[in-house]
């Protein structure tokens, strides 16, 4: 995908001029806009973006060397070049050290004239495509980074694989912190629209305002504020992918501009009536319960069905089982190496004390986990002490029913739920076994044994250590 080069903008006061320069310029493919004054000139100029200007010297009003010079002071970008009927070798050299980027007498060839744009389009080209490099090299993300052995996990992946390839809609949903941006930058790094670019936007950072203008871009005098035309991120992504983060935060009224949008790629700028169209694949994610959304009427249940064409659903940390350590690992090394640390592992404590806590922030809460812990450890291992206690974060834990999965009898929902109550209240008291049996209103033999039996695992330090039987948590995902 190469960039569309944007219009020249032609400013003489000769009528023939005008359209003369125009019908060269539209022979070779270029598009051009014509006005016979420096203030026409400069109004234009505040809307629109030009690939080139090309103005007469000599103009009534404004003249050209004066043009010239509030171009390079608002717009120090943009070519100029001139052109004029009295041309001396001095006025040439006052006109390049003035800024212009080419000098030409009148008469002139055509060649010559196209010889100059073909420059400035050369130019223009290469700019997009370093910048559109820089922002793959900045986003681009491997699905080896997609991260866990568990099977929900090698199954995300592959489906990751078969998806990337195609120009469906996707909607990822599920917890905060569970790797939602990870599958949507996978999905594009897998993509035939890798060479594009990859634009995120995420809509709860945006104010409510504003997110209609940054997805679709807005003319001049739009609102307050818009001084000037901007174009919008979708048409920065024209030919990628764009990531609509936290979609369940857009505004109905913006809702139906995007289902619109999502049908055949057109759209509008804030404030103008002009139509245009772009070719951009759109993942959309949110941590929101949709369907609830939908009934209490916060989502359009048919944007709900345009986006949904494949879905992704990451699964919790807390029903990843192994993983949890496997990451774990993966950020030690990962913090080891920028603080320059000699941590060699986690200790079973420690281990024990992770696979135990029931991740409300999910692997963004461990990721700050191991990285507190790197900082705080002086031995050559991660001890259970260089943990938080998560008392805090138990509080954040939710205090709805257990989801009930697809399959499950009630023996193995009663069975999920106890476990989770008991997990809950050994974090409340800090694992000290005597104080978590009182609250449960239970006997301490009876508590060790409910836990060996729901495969609970925990690490004191005091007399009411329990010694688990197996280093491993044998939670499957």
């Amino acid at each position: 995908m190469s960039a569309a080069t944007p219009p020249v903008l032609i400013v003489d006061d000769e009528k023939n001029m005008r359209l003369s320069l125009q019908t060269v310029l539209s022979d070779e493919g270029y598009a051009a806009k014509v006005v016979e004054s420096a203030e026409q000139a400069l109004a234009l100029l505040d809307r629109e973006k030009f690939l080139l200007l090309i103005s007469d010297a000599h103009l009534g009003g404004m003249s050209g060397y004066e043009l010239l010079a509030e171009v390079r002071r608002k717009w120090p970008d943009l070519p100029v070049l001139m052109i004029t009927a009295y041309a001396t070798p001095k006025l040439a050299v006052e006109a390049i050290k003035a800024g212009a980027i080419d000098y030409l007498s009148k008469p002139f060839e055509p060649e010559e004239l196209l010889h100059a744009v073909e420059r400035c389009a050369e130019r223009y080209r290469l700019l997009w495509e370093n910048a559109a490099l820089r922002a793959r090299t900045s986003d681009a993300v491997s699905i080896s980074q997609i991260i866990g052995d568990c099977p929900k996990m090698q199954e995300l992946r592959r489906l990751i694989e078969t998806v990337a390839g195609s120009n469906a809609t996707v909607l990822v949903l599920g917890e905060s912190g569970t790797g939602k941006e990870l599958i949507a930058g996978a999905l594009h790094s897998l993509s035939p629209r890798r060479q594009a670019s990859y634009v995120r936007i995420n809509c709860a950072a945006i104010p409510e305002t504003l997110l209609e203008s940054e997805l679709f871009g807005h003319e001049k005098g739009a609102f307050t504020g818009a001084i000037r035309q901007k174009p919008g991120r979708v048409e920065e992504a024209d030919g990628g992918t764009i990531f609509l983060d936290e979609i369940g935060d857009m505004s109905r009224p913006l809702q139906a501009k995007l289902l619109r949008f999502l049908e055949d790629g057109s759209f509008s700028r804030v404030g103008a009536t002009e139509q245009l169209r772009v070719d951009v694949r759109l993942i959309a994610a949110t941590n929101r319960d949709i369907v609830e959304a939908i009934r209490q009427n916060q989502f359009r249940e048919d944007l709900f069905h345009r986006l949904n064409v494949v879905q992704f659903h990451p699964p919790p940390l807390r029903e990843r089982g192994q993983d949890i350590l496997l990451l774990a690992d993966h950020f030690l090394k990962m913090f080891n190496a920028s603080m320059n640390k000699p941590l060699r592992r986690i200790s079973p404590a420690a281990q024990q004390k992770l696979l135990s806590h029931h991740w409300p922030g999910n692997v963004r809460e461990l990721r700050n986990v191991i990285e507190r812990a790197v900082i705080l450890e002086t031995s050559d291992e991660i001890q259970s002490r260089s943990l938080p206690d998560f008392h805090l974060e138990t509080r954040l834990r939710k205090g709805e029913l257990p989801l009930v999965t697809a399959g499950q009898n009630i023996d193995e929902i009663m069975a999920a739920f106890e476990k989770e109550l008991i997990i809950h209240t050994l974090e409340q008291y800090q694992y000290n076994l005597t104080r978590t049996a009182e609250h449960l209103r239970i006997s301490r033999h009876a508590l060790r044994y409910r836990m060996q039996r729901l495969n609970i695992h925990a690490e004191t330090e005091n007399e009411d250590e329990l010694t688990p039987s197996s280093g491993k948590e044998v939670t499957s995902c």
